[in-house]
């Protein structure tokens, strides 16, 4: 909740509570690989003193394999172009897995920058029968604060 409101997304065009959005397990993945915090990659700029990342990360059962997004490293950071384009190369870095395991044929990312203070991060994730689903963030800059 932001101000008392509950956070709302919109998936295929439908406002849909975050809440109730995480009934449908492709959202929900979409989700989790968004807004849980990777780890920081050795060369990052960090907004504070900690890597971060979730602990399990440490103990994969694939080599490598790595859940979340480095999207946490922009709380800090001015809303300017290059923070929005690194906005979505972190979030397609962390849905890449999608395609990898799978999961989607192939995923779409776009960030926009919403007057001065608002990232909105689009994701279209085409499914193996090349049906899209839409799952938009109009505030995903608010998961980050």
């Amino acid at each position: 909740m932001i101000n008392d409101q509950p956070l709302t997304i919109l998936i295929d065009g439908q406002a849909t509570s975050l809440g109730l959005a995480s009934d449908n397990p492709l959202v929900r993945a979409v989700i989790i690989s968004l807004f849980t915090w990777r780890r920081a990659n050795p060369d990052d700029v960090l907004p504070g003193n900690e890597r971060m990342g979730w602990w399990g990360d440490s103990f994969p059962t694939v080599p490598n394999d790595k859940i979340g997004s480095r999207l946490w490293l922009l709380s800090r950071e001015k809303l300017i172009p290059s923070t929005v384009q690194r906005a979505r190369r972190y979030a397609e870095e962390a849905l890449a897995w999608l395609v990898k395991d799978g999961v989607a044929a192939r995923v779409e990312v776009e960030a926009e920058r919403h007057g001065l203070s608002t990232l909105a991060l689009g994701v279209r994730v085409f499914k193996s029968d090349g049906k899209p689903m839409d799952i938009r963030f109009p505030d995903a800059w608010s998961f980050l604060q």
